[in-house]
């Protein structure tokens, strides 16, 4: 039988492996098989998380999100280093172009580190294995592979071929493969969401594949709880969609390296945070419709506030919805502060449309 004939489409998920990392020792070849820990501005004595660690680093419990401090106290001997975004962000685009060069490739990107590869085929391993090989001969980085009928199988299957690998989970082999795993496994679910689902006696995934939808619909609502469901059966879209996308909106955070609480000093970082987030939204060319902020309290108590303000691309209305915002905070310490502004979408002119919320 022609590859012609048994050819059909399949979603691959991309994800490239310990990427930050791999860029750095790409930099410094020294550093390969040492725990390269990523973070800041490689200061554990500042505030700072980690943005990613090699795998001899996650081999002693340090992890992405983790404070910079703790991550070099597990590992004392451990090469703490800057976050260099523009070096990220360089080498994801060299990817994402070598993936786009593939016959036939559909891209849809999510991320510096992963994407969605929709191509027709009949064989998706082996076409796997040439992404691999042509990712890595133009860029020097490894990357595995997951292979779904789905998008939602491609995204968790790859979980099971890193690092460097292949895997394929469909219909087929879904709950015989991820059934019994607790449903925080699931791509879409976090913690919080986890435990909602244990208090309705759902914990694996199977559980949540079979699981009664009105009842889902009652803990999340009509629409995200049958789709709890869909995500615990791997169903859903199987469309990659390389349409480019259009930010909601631009935010801009500040971690204070000793907690502020001078409400003049809040004052002055909000407003620098506000005119950097009004520089990235004049080069969208579009108009703000919404404000936020983000505090964290000490020691790590966070909180949004959100307003809706007029339409506007002046800057003094803006900066004063968001000052309002300020004038909420309690008195208390702060250790972090952000500030977003949210943008008219494209098709936010449809009489009667309210736009949805973005987020941190």
């Amino acid at each position: 039988m022609s590859e012609q004939a048994t050819a059909r489409p399949w979603v691959l998920h991309v994800d490239l492996d310990q990427f930050i990392a791999a860029v750095e020792i790409l930099r410094r070849p020294d550093l390969a098989g040492l725990p390269v820990i990523v973070g800041g501005r490689g200061d554990p004595t500042e505030r700072a998380v980690v943005s990613t660690a090699s795998y001899e680093a996650r081999a002693f419990g340090v992890g992405s999100g983790m404070p910079l401090r703790i991550a070099a106290r597990k590992i004392p001997d451990a090469v703490l280093l800057p976050v260099d975004a523009p070096a990220y962000t360089a080498a994801s685009e060299e990817v994402m172009a070598t993936l786009r060069s593939h016959p036939g490739a559909v891209v849809q990107v999510l991320g510096w580190d992963e994407a969605f590869v929709g191509v027709r085929t009949a064989d998706p391993e082996g076409t796997a294995r040439v992404l691999q090989a042509e990712v890595l001969a133009r860029t020097a980085l490894h990357c595995s592979v997951g292979i779904g009928d789905t998008l939602v199988r491609a995204k968790n299957a790859t979980d099971f071929g890193k690092p460097r690998g292949v895997f394929r989970l469909t219909a087929e082999n879904w709950l015989e493969v991820l059934g019994d795993r607790p449903t925080i496994a699931l791509w879409g679910i976090g913690t919080k969401i986890s435990r909602r689902l244990e208090t309705l006696g759902i914990r694996t995934v199977r559980e949540l594949a079979t699981a009664d939808t009105a009842a889902l619909a009652a803990e999340f609502g009509p629409k995200m709880g049958p789709w709890y469901r869909t995500l615990g059966r791997g169903e859903g879209s199987a469309t990659v969609d390389d349409t480019p996308w259009v930010p909601r909106g631009h935010g801009r955070e500040t971690t204070f390296q000793t907690d502020v609480t001078d409400p003049a000093e809040l004052d002055r970082v909000a407003r620098a945070l506000a005119d950097d987030v009004l520089a990235e939204i004049a080069a969208d060319g579009r108009p703000v419709v919404g404000v936020g902020l983000k505090v964290r309290y000490a020691p790590f108590l966070t909180k949004t506030f959100t307003r809706r303000i007029p339409q506007t691309s002046e800057r003094e209305p803006v900066i004063a919805a968001i000052l309002a915002l300020v004038g909420r905070l309690e008195e208390r310490p702060v250790r972090l502060l952000g500030v977003r502004a949210e943008m008219a979408m494209p098709d936010d002119a449809r009489e009667g449309h309210t736009p949805t919320r973005g987020g941190w």
